[in-house]
């Protein structure tokens, strides 16, 4: 997208035009809206598959069956769960998408949860959809001229700070997941900064983040506070050996591989707030100052493994059909946290390459080398990735903003001003100026840069002559306002003038979108050719570890 627009002026002040209490919020409800399967195949491209001994090859296979050098992703998102299968040239040959509730607590404000088995049936049943269109397009009874399929290898990407506790013992979650931009552990948080003076400087000198309410930390802290089975657990010498706390990827290994792995990778570990940014370990002071006064053993949380490498195999009795080659005992070779996956994904391998992803959320992040560079202007410094053991940590720069895919949820689903996503676009289009309308997506509070989980959304500015355009258009500007923060954020901290700007995520399908951020940001913003970065990514990530050992 060029510029062709003067560039509009930032709008420093939006940001600060908040209410201590909302004007306007999600309405608390549980989403029963029944959402059907999204399945496609493209047996053009599996069958002119080629064996990849070419140098535009992105995966390498000892295999000569060029077919069993396809790589799975599963992409366990916010709003749905996908499985792509990948080709080695990254191109994209069968997905399929399923849609996940939202679980909002009517009786708690800024409460969001998602079902731990929800997340796991979902998850099997893309795999087996997967599966099943490959059998309906004959390609798994070995006629020719594909041999029958098999991945090589599968990647997880995930939402990250998303958190749960389950017993190894029955299989059982303690709780439903808490998900990253809910906001019940605000007093936690105020009770960590109170502790001592210098918990906030301390936490950004030893994880690169500040204490908020977006991390797992402090999730794991509220599941002990209240969940009394769970602490009785915790407390108990014999029974705390089968308690696990993890981030959505560790509930997946363990459920894929029946048990037998209990692990997460530096990028999803970098989001605790317990591990040490430079040792790239879990440390027991860190749990202790967030989780006191409970006592949390380091055997309860997920072993901290390089973003590529082993991680088990999927079992045969995990629940995916006992008759689909497609998976059976096929490598769990890569993980990488959603927003890593994505700058993975963009092949943003070198210090000063960015990405943004329009999500659920919204996530600038910029590769940062081989060393971690703290924040003066409140972005995060987290992990990119790491390929191996023998590989070096990759840091990464991020701006984390809470709502952007999903403002447009609460516009379809709680205001009920459009009936899907396009919609904005076309009503915004209909508009040729805001008119003074300016919409605060802060339904979780704010994260990058303000840290302020108390801010509520507001619309400002609003008088009757403002339709459902205008409204619709104040939230597409509002998610690039909140880009040109980060962006100069992270100019500011990097001391990199970035030049383009690449994008993902489903919100680069907006064309008025990404031509309003060009105009805000005064340089190219770029689409890359394969949409999917995210899982794509994790398939990278999977190619790379399926290739030699952890």
């Amino acid at each position: 997208i060029h510029i062709i627009m003067p560039m509009i002026l930032f709008l420093p002040s939006l940001l600060v035009l908040l209410l201590d209490q909302a004007l306007l919020q999600v309405a608390p409800i549980l989403t029963a809206q029944a959402f059907p399967m999204q399945v496609n195949i493209d047996s053009s491209v599996l069958r002119s598959i080629q064996v990849p001994n070419t140098p535009s090859s992105s995966f390498s296979s000892s295999s000569s069956n060029p077919s069993s050098q396809l790589i799975g992703a599963i992409d366990q998102g916010t709003s749905s769960t996908r499985f792509l299968v990948f080709t080695p040239r990254g191109q994209i040959a069968a997905s399929a998408q399923l849609e996940l509730r939202q679980i909002y607590d009517p009786e708690h404000e800024g409460w969001h949860e998602h079902s731990p088995e929800e997340l796991w049936e979902n998850t099997l049943a893309c795999m087996n959809a997967v599966g099943d269109a490959f059998r309906t397009e004959g390609l798994l009874a070995g006629h020719d001229p594909l041999p029958p399929p098999r991945l090589a290898a599968i990647g997880i990407t995930n939402q990250r700070e998303t958190t749960l506790a389950w017993n190894r013992a029955t299989g059982e979650p303690y709780h439903n997941a808490i998900v990253w931009d809910d906001t019940r552990t605000h007093d936690v948080v105020k009770s960590i900064l109170s502790s001592s003076s210098d918990s906030e400087s301390f936490f950004r000198s030893k994880t690169g983040l500040p204490i908020a309410t977006y991390f797992a930390g402090s999730k794991v802290k509220w599941l002990l506070d209240h969940v009394p089975s769970l602490r009785e657990d915790v407390r108990d010498p014999e029974k705390r050996r089968e308690v696990c706390f993890g981030t959505v990827d560790s509930w997946l290994l363990w459920k894929l591989t029946r048990g037998r792995t209990f692990a997460t990778d530096v990028s999803n570990a970098s989001r605790w707030l317990f591990m040490d940014l430079k040792t790239c370990r879990f440390e027991k002071e860190l749990v202790d100052r967030i989780c006191s006064p409970h006592d949390v053993p380091l055997e309860c949380i997920p072993e901290i493994r390089p973003s590529s490498g082993a991680f088990g195999s999927v079992d045969s009795t995990c629940g995916l059909k006992s008759n689909d080659e497609l998976f059976r005992d096929v490598p769990l070779s890569g993980v990488l946290g959603d927003q890593q996956a994505a700058l993975f994904g963009q092949t943003a391998f070198h210090p000063g390459e960015a990405k943004n992803t329009y999500g659920t959320g919204l996530f600038l992040m910029m590769n940062t080398g081989t060393q971690p560079v703290p924040s003066a202007h409140g972005l995060l410094t987290t992990v990119a990735y790491r390929l191996g053991r023998d590989g070096d940590v990759v840091y990464a720069l991020e701006g984390s903003v809470s709502h952007s895919g999903s403002t447009l949820r609460w516009l379809r689903d709680q205001l009920g001003l459009i009936s899907s996503a396009a919609d904005s676009e076309t009503y915004a289009s209909e508009t040729s100026h805001n008119q003074g309308l300016y919409l605060v997506p802060a339904f979780s509070g704010l994260l990058s840069p303000h840290w302020n989980d108390r801010a509520r959304a507001c619309i400002v500015g609003m008088t009757a002559g403002h339709h459902r355009g205008h409204i619709c258009r104040a939230a597409l500007e509002a998610a690039c306002y909140q880009t040109r923060e980060i962006f100069d954020a992270i100019s500011m901290d990097s001391g990199v003038e970035l030049r383009a700007l690449n994008v993902d995520g489903g919100g680069t399908v907006n064309r008025f979108m990404m031509q309003f951020q060009a105009d805000m940001l005064g340089v190219e913003v770029v689409r890359p050719v394969v949409m999917e970065t995210t899982a794509l990514g994790a398939a990278f990530v999977a190619g790379v570890g399926g290739g030699g050992g952890a």
